[in-house]
């Protein structure tokens, strides 16, 4: 077979060392936010600098002769109520779903102990009945471990997330009024702090984790790959109600800010007015930063997870080849170091100097981390793979050559690259798919959704091809390893993709914050033309969280069908097929739950926004300040009672379908599950994202176009606003939410694949 040309010593050295660098830069990155000082000293916002990005420009302040030191202090309290709002919502949430990380573990250690009824008698090990390998009790043990690391770690990446954006919003705020490159360089620096640190921390716990089970395991690595799995299901099911509950919370304020700021009283966006504007950019920042932070985080996890259960009975984990069996984590390693040069292009290479740059600078990052990434995965594929090897396939070893991998790897990179593309000409108002819902407008609202509708569907169709290619590809030339590794490529850039996604949050925080300490209007128009590029990127993001969900979820699928000792899926017995034809109406049961919570939410915040403005004399006036606190409150209530319900019918739905109806049925429950949330999730993205570009372009009123259908209050606006109103839930918390559902279901079916095998399927074993 042949050996790699990296030595292990090698491999235990390069991999904490590129987390640790990681770790650095970001770090690095934030010591350069934190230069912007949020106070009023002069001078103290420029960094002895000659003139590059506009150090030495004059603010505009200055030119009108507004008191600069109001702004400022302004801007701090304003940045102040954010923070404290989006830490007590964040701390409020981590108590709930802290009690659920507890009671799941203790189901994790009875249910896998049990399955050779808690003895402490070594076991013959699966694929080689000579050997022994460790009790089902150690599995139960370490998988809870690693269950809980996952969980802790997805919860400080999600919080991280959160502190490092809302340091960021009022210092982009400040920054805007030197320029828009100064405000870019803010935010966009903020968002690869958050981006690092996540892929950072991720392969560096991970690491860790797998060699300090090896102490227990030896040359056990069946056992200690497979205690591993529940890393990914620790990180998973807290992304879930982090996804779930932040979404409510933030589409709740968001709504209720919007139908009765807008549309009913016709003030703008972020009008300190408006009682629900605090709420309303908190929710910004628990939703989209620190649901994000933990969702991607979950899939990271997971691919990792699914390509090392499978490497373990391969040859790599059979001949105890330590090297080739960490090549997912050598990949993300890479993936951190390749992020890092990218970065430094947006920053530090290039300068922004007009709005209409920014767009595609933002798109560059995608391009040159995808370009710079297929040579990395190359030279690792070179230096840490045998010539060739085998891979396992359900029950047989098939023989695959390292170039093989490298093309899977790299399929799912590149169709990463078209699915966020994709995304981007369905929701950037640059394309004509968004000016034709917003010229829809013109005949109101119904028109307007309808449009908007037909684009979300049409979007899924090139998505779905390139899945389904990257699929077939990797498939055909390693396996389920294959798409195991296909994932973690589309994953392998997550440093850019979690900077670019982060950069929409922080500056829509500062567009809000801009508004709110009543700057002037060109500021808001610097902030609104990042806040349009950020919404873009935004779709991006969750177009590849997405994608790459599908991937993951078929690997732990494979992985699944592997460990239940499952040879053939068959469609057609009846136990496979009532489980595909339910778990493909699972997400809109789900999307159902989401919606709903969200409109029952928004219906209180709006009810709440209404009677401040007809009770609180002088608020329409400006004379008097709104109750902010009780909209920050009614959206925490909200948010945290509502992500109950939907969070325990994805966590229950594989027990329940394994202990009644047993493995093949949960099979087809997943595949069910998998098929139809993707395209689901695809299009409530795609649509949602649509409707907010729709009124953004006619708000801007940047081409003759958008012109004919402005201003701001006309009767296309209002249509625009419902359009945008209806898409909030779709684009914010059910599709989001959906990509977490099919990779959860998925990997905590895998974590109780021995349980499911052996004490499964009761309802049949009696009939």
């Amino acid at each position: 077979m042949g050996s790699a040309l990296l030595p292990d010593l090698g491999t235990e050295i390069v991999i904490p060392v590129c987390a640790v660098v990681g770790i650095v830069f970001s770090l690095f990155q934030w010591y350069l936010v934190s230069r912007v000082k949020v106070s009023s000293e002069r001078g103290a916002t420029s960094p002895s600098n000659n003139n590059k990005n506009g150090y030495g420009d004059c603010l505009i302040e200055e030119e009108e002769g507004i008191n600069d030191q109001n702004v400022v202090a302004k801007c701090a309290e304003i940045q102040n109520a954010i923070s404290e709002g989006a830490t007590s919502f964040l701390f409020t949430e981590y108590q709930y779903v802290g009690i659920f990380m507890i009671a799941f573990a203790i189901l994790i250690f009875l249910f896998l102990g049990s399955v050779e009824g808690f003895s402490t008698k070594g076991q013959p090990c699966t694929y080689n009945k000579e050997k022994m390998c460790k009790p089902a009790l150690a599995t139960a043990i370490f998988s809870t471990i690693s269950f809980l690391l996952g969980a802790v770690t997805s919860v400080i990446s999600g919080f991280l997330g959160m502190k490092i954006a809302t340091y960021a919003n009022a210092r982009t705020t400040l920054e805007a009024r030197k320029g828009v490159g100064k405000a870019f360089i803010v935010a966009f620096r903020s968002g690869a702090v958050m981006g690092f640190l996540l892929a950072a921390n991720g392969l560096l716990v991970l690491y860790i984790a797998i060699n300090l089970f090896k102490l227990y395991y030896g040359d056990d690595w069946e056992g200690l790959f497979e205690a591993i799995t529940g890393y990914g299901l620790g990180g998973s099911s807290m992304a879930l109600f982090g996804r779930v509950g932040g979404g409510i919370y933030t589409k709740a304020a968001d709504v209720g800010a919007d139908l009765v700021g807008k549309v009913e009283r016709n003030i703008p966006e972020d009008d300190p007015r408006n009682p629900a504007v605090i709420a309303d950019n908190v929710g910004d920042n628990v939703g989209d930063i620190a649901g994000m932070g933990s969702d991607l985080f979950g899939s990271y996890a997971e691919s990792s997870c699914a390509a090392l259960v499978v490497a373990s009975i391969s040859s790599f984990g059979i001949e105890h080849d330590f090297t080739s069996m960490c090549y997912p984590l050598l990949i993300s390693s890479m993936g951190i170091l390749v992020c890092l040069i990218t970065t430094l292009f947006a920053t530090d290479f290039f300068e922004i100097k007009a709005v209409k740059e920014i767009e595609p600078a933002l798109k560059n990052q995608l391009i040159i981390s995808t370009v710079l990434m297929t040579i990395g995965i190359a030279i690792v594929t070179w230096t840490c793979l045998p010539s060739s090897f085998t891979i396992f396939n359900f029950g047989t070893q098939k023989v695959v050559k390292n170039w093989e991998l490298f093309l899977s790897v790299a399929v799912g990179l590149w169709a990463g690259l078209i699915i966020g593309f994709v995304t981007e000409y369905y929701t950037s108002n640059a394309y004509s798919p968004v000016q034709d819902v917003a010229d829809s407008c013109r005949t109101g609202a119904a028109t307007n959704v309808i449009f908007g509708l037909a684009l979300g569907y049409k979007s899924v169709i090139i998505p779905i091809f390139a899945i389904a290619i990257a699929i077939f590809v990797s498939f055909s030339f390693a396996a389920m390893y294959g798409i195991a590794v296909a994932a973690l490529g589309m994953l392998s850039t997550i440093a850019t993709g979690l900077a670019i996604d982060a950069y929409g949050p922080i500056s829509d925080n500062a567009g809000g914050i801009a508004e709110m300490a009543g700057m002037s209007h060109r500021i808001r128009e610097r902030t609104d033309a990042l806040d349009a590029a950020g919404n873009t990127t935004a779709a991006i993001g969750k177009g590849f969280a997405i994608g790459s969900a599908a991937l993951v979820s078929l690997a732990l699928f494979g992985a699944f069908v592997s460990r239940a000792a499952i040879s053939t899926v068959d469609v057609l017995t009846p136990k496979v097929f009532i489980g595909l034809i339910v778990g493909a109406m699972l997400p809109y049961w789900f999307s159902a739950m989401t919606m709903k919570s969200v409109g029952s939410a928004a219906l209180k915040m709006v009810e709440e926004v209404r009677r401040q403005f007809n009770t609180i004399p002088g608020l329409m006036e400006g004379l008097a300040k709104p109750d902010y606190a009780t909209c920050v409150k009614i959206s925490t209530d909200a948010s945290i009672k509502e992500m109950i319900p939907p969070g325990a019918l994805v966590m229950l739905t594989p027990l329940i379908v394994g202990i009644f109806f047993g493995v093949e049925t949960l099979s087809g429950v997943l595949a069910g599950a998998l098929v139809s949330g993707v395209q689901i999730a695809i299009s409530a993205s795609n649509t949602g994202g649509a409707w907010d570009n729709a009124k953004k372009y006619i708000e801007a009123g940047a081409s003759e176009h958008a012109r004919t259908l402005g201003p701001k209050g006309s009767e296309p606006h209002k249509a625009a606003v419902i359009g945008d109103t209806i898409g909030d839930p779709l684009k914010d918390t059910s599709g989001p939410s959906l990509n977490i559902l099919i990779k959860l279901m998925a990997v905590e079916s895998l974590v109780f694949a021995p349980f499911f095998a052996t004490h499964g399927g009761i309802l049949f074993k009696i009939f």
